[in-house]
């Protein structure tokens, strides 16, 4: 009997064919047009190889980060999984984003790229431990509540809370909720990226929250998601048990 052996690069060309149009749609995209790489040049290369690395690096712990090659080309990654995901959910997803961030920002040195269950990030520059402040985006429920002021209130509370116990976790991740009256329950989730510290995780979701008048207002729904932390808070569980 005779078997193939596989480089990890091939391994994930073909997770992606298998992937197919199985996977979600992302959330939102970020391309850096302020700088290009070469097609088919060395920084490509290393593109390639670090998406194969989080390939195999990320759904084992719902986090990854590498770097490839030497500076000019050196290029440096990072893939999260959201904290309730299996690791088949999380590699499939990983797998999409390898994807699409490649051909929705063809020849970009940077890039970043969100979906329900993961988040893709490259660069060239050395990102790892240090607050995204260039990259964030919402999301929020169209419909809205009657008494938007007490429910305000209520949602920012257990964003707070569920905040101080992702930055006290060592996934950097919590989910909770809250009974907000007899009929209601609010559901929230928040998460950092675990290279950063516990501290920065507190600075990062403290300022999410921080745009939460901005954001969603009175929505019966919402997200402030960015490329070092993210909260989401609904009328409705949405984690998995």
């Amino acid at each position: 009997m005779h078997f193939l052996k596989l480089s990890p690069f091939h391994l994930l060309s073909l997770a992606l064919l298998l992937q197919g149009v199985l996977g979600a749609d992302p959330l939102y995209h970020f391309c850096s047009t302020s700088e290009n790489y070469t097609s088919n040049g060395t920084y490509e290369t290393n593109l390639k190889k670090l998406m194969a690395s989080l390939f195999y690096k990320v759904p084992s712990t719902g986090f990854g980060v590498d770097s490839v090659g030497q500076y000019p080309d050196r290029v440096y990654g990072l893939g999260l999984c959201r904290g309730d995901v299996s690791s088949t959910d999380c590699k499939s997803c990983i797998v999409d984003a390898s994807s699409e961030i490649l051909k929705s920002c063809p020849n970009d040195k940077e890039a970043i790229i969100w979906y329900d269950y993961c988040e893709l990030k490259y660069s060239n520059d050395d990102f790892f431990g240090k607050i995204d402040t260039k990259y964030k985006f919402y999301m929020w429920n169209t419909a809205t509540v009657n008494d938007s002021a007490s429910f305000n209130n209520n949602t920012k509370e257990l964003l707070t809370q569920i905040a101080t116990e992702a930055y006290h976790s060592s996934k950097l991740y919590a989910t909770g909720e809250k009974v907000i009256d007899d009929s209601r329950k609010l559901y929230g989730l928040a998460q950092c990226t675990r290279d950063l510290s516990s501290e920065y995780c507190k600075e990062c979701l403290d300022d999410a929250i921080s745009d939460l008048p901005s954001c969603c207002d009175g929505k019966r729904g919402g997200r402030v998601v960015g490329g070092s932390c993210n909260f989401r808070y609904e009328l409705y569980s949405f984690v998995n048990s």
